[in-house]
This record gives C-alpha cells, sequence and structure tokens, in this order.
C-alpha cells in the first residue's frame, strides 16, 4: 500500500506520540544522521520510587548484586566499621550520647572507645539480631540513629569534659579559681596560665551560688555541714557557707541533681590535688 507525504507524517506523530505515553527512552535524529544520546521521557507525577525487595515486602531487588554473590554460599559483604576500641573524638562522644539515650550506656560521654562503650554496642547488636561485634559499623549506627534523638551540648558533655569558655579577664593574674557558670566549669590558674580544668554544677534555684570575686578564708578537708549534716569533703570556703567542694551525689547523679550554693565537683582526684594547691587567700571568679 502506498502511503502519501501527509500519511507518512502522521504515523510518525503517532509513533512518537505513543512513545511519550509509554514513558519510553527515544533517540531523536541528529542534523547529520547520527544519533543522540537516549532522551528519558517522564509523564507528570512519574516520580521514581526505589527498587523494594522482599525485606519490605515487595518483588525481588533489581539492585546488581556485589561481586561475588551470584556465586551459591557467597558471604555477606560486612558492614563498614566506623569506630571501635581505641579511637576517640567528638563522634565518639555522640555514639556514647546515643547509647545512654536507650539505656545501653550509664557512663560518659568521654569521646574515647572504652570497654564499657564496646560493651554498650555488643548489647545492643545483640538485641536487635546484629552481629555482636562491639564495634559500631554503619548498619548499628544507622538503626542507633533511628531510635534517638541529636543529642544536645549538655548530652555530650553530661558528666565532665565540656570545654570551658575562655577565662574571665579577672582571672589572668594571681592565683585563682576561675568558676564559669555557662561552660559549668572550674579553672584552677596561676598568673594567667590554666594548670587544671573540672567538671562543677551549682545551687539550685531557690539556694543559687553566688556570683563575684572573693577569696578563700577557710579549708577544711573533711568538712561536714552543719546545716544540712552531709559531707563536703575538700571544702574551701569563699562566701558565707559557700565552698568549692567534692559531691557524691554529683558524681553519681550528675546534672540531675543541684548543690545548697556550693561549688560541687564530681573528680574525686581532680579536686584533691586542687586542694593541695590552692592557699587561703587565693582569688575565686564566680561569673556567667
Amino acid at each position: 500500500m502506498r502511503t502519501t507525504g501527509m500519511g507518512r507524517a502522521a504515523i510518525a506523530v503517532a509513533v512518537a506520540g505513543a512513545a511519550v505515553l509509554a514513558g519510553c527512552t527515544v533517540q531523536a535524529p541528529d542534523g547529520g544522521g547520527k544519533s543522540r544520546s537516549p532522551v528519558h521521557i517522564e509523564l507528570p507525577g512519574d516520580t521514581p520510587s526505589p527498587a523494594r525487595t522482599p525485606d519490605d515486602g515487595g518483588g525481588p531487588s533489581t539492585a546488581p548484586a556485589p561481586p561475588g554473590d551470584d556465586k551459591p554460599g557467597a558471604a555477606p559483604v560486612p558492614a563498614r566499621v566506623l569506630w571501635s576500641r581505641g579511637d576517640r573524638g567528638r563522634d565518639v562522644r555522640e555514639l556514647q550520647a546515643r547509647l545512654r539515650q536507650v539505656a545501653w550506656l550509664f557512663d560518659g560521654p568521654t569521646g574515647t572507645y572504652d570497654e564499657p562503650t564496646e560493651r554498650a554496642v555488643s548489647g545492643f547488636q545483640g538485641k536487635r539480631g546484629l552481629p555482636r561485634t562491639g564495634k559500631a559499623d554503619s548498619v548499628t549506627w544507622q538503626r542507633l540513629l533511628r531510635m534517638t534523638r541529636e543529642p544536645g551540648t549538655w548530652d555530650l558533655y553530661l558528666m565532665g569534659g565540656q570545654p570551658a569558655d575562655p577565662p574571665d579577664p579577672r582571672c589572668r593574674a594571681g592565683r585563682v579559681m576561675c568558676i564559669d557558670k555557662t561552660s559549668r566549669t572550674l579553672r584552677w590558674m596561676i598568673d594567667g596560665r590554666t594548670v587544671s580544668t573540672m567538671a562543677v554544677r551549682f545551687g539550685s534555684r531557690g539556694t543559687p551560688t553566688r556570683e563575684g570575686v572573693f577569696t578563700v578564708y577557710w579549708k577544711s578537708r573533711d568538712h561536714v555541714s552543719t546545716l544540712y549534716d552531709s559531707p563536703m569533703p575538700y571544702a574551701m570556703f569563699f562566701s558565707g557557707g559557700q565552698a568549692v567542694h567534692y559531691s557524691p551525689d554529683f558524681a553519681a547523679r550528675g546534672y540531675a541533681g543541684g548543690s545548697h550554693g556550693c561549688v560541687n565537683v564530681r573528680d574525686e582526684g581532680a579536686i584533691a590535688e586542687l586542694y593541695a594547691q590552692v592557699r587561703d587567700g587565693d582569688k575565686v571568679v564566680v561569673s556567667w
């Protein structure tokens, strides 16, 4: 059957239209007789979705298998290890903070992947049917991310290790216990040099820690409060009944509690060293 020029054009339009309706890949002829690269034509609302696997309730995955997976009995490719025993840094601190949220870790965060962190990761993995390696791999991390929220500053530095803010200008001369309520830290400074830094907590709303410049007027190694009948080891008094001292409660509960106005230290070893160095008459600066 012969067709006219107009008939051939109509057939071409019909074929192109069918290709568009089918969402096909078509090749358009170039002016030089060569083909351009395939052009994918999408219909409105035609948003591609990821392939669904039997685990999602869909059909077989169409994603190409890694090399070797097409062989019978091939071992699965292990997940990539992100952090493990001995690693340090802010990422490890976040891992620990998230493990605390799901009650698998109760100490820290410290920023060091230590033995308690390894045990916590292993327990978390075993509870969810993952290999109990104790190493934080990509699969374990993604599961933990889905179960927890983004930790804030105080989550990351809950039990100490909070970076100290720059010291108050009043702390830059002489021997000073420089106490910062914002970063919740105490710097022991001598002539502008920081000798040591430790985490501290303060009084509650009803009994706030006083702010200002004071001096140490009395030291009492094994002091017991006559007002509250509670131990105040390594007490260094600077304002009325307020002192810098070791607090077993702070060591046990962290920032969940508060003092009656004193500056609590949770690290007994650190305050023992501080107590040995501080003298009566040394300056104390408490600021925001």
